[in-house]
């Protein structure tokens, strides 16, 4: 266990920030999952808009890799532009 008050209040910090950045990035995965799931292209469009948004604040905070955001945008632009 840490002995210095600075490293215990840092502990506190790591696992406030590691929550908080979880439940985002799992919300963002499931926004993912959801577009990739939906076959109307209406729906799949108004969805796209959202979810780029969503990936890209997640990047602009260093949550997911910025090329991680980019590889994900272009592969659900894809599968939009695909739909019948």
């Amino acid at each position: 266990m840490a002995n210095h008050q600075s490293s215990i209040k840092r502990i506190r910090q790591t696992n406030t920030r590691r929550l908080h950045n979880r439940y985002y990035a799992k919300t963002a995965r499931n926004a993912v999952k959801v577009l990739r799931a939906t076959e109307d292209k209406e729906a799949a469009r108004a969805l796209y808009p959202k979810v780029s948004a969503m990936l890209d604040k997640l990047a602009k905070k260093n949550i997911i890799h910025k090329n991680k955001a980019g590889n994900l945008k272009s592969k659900l632009a894809k599968h939009v532009n695909r739909l019948a």
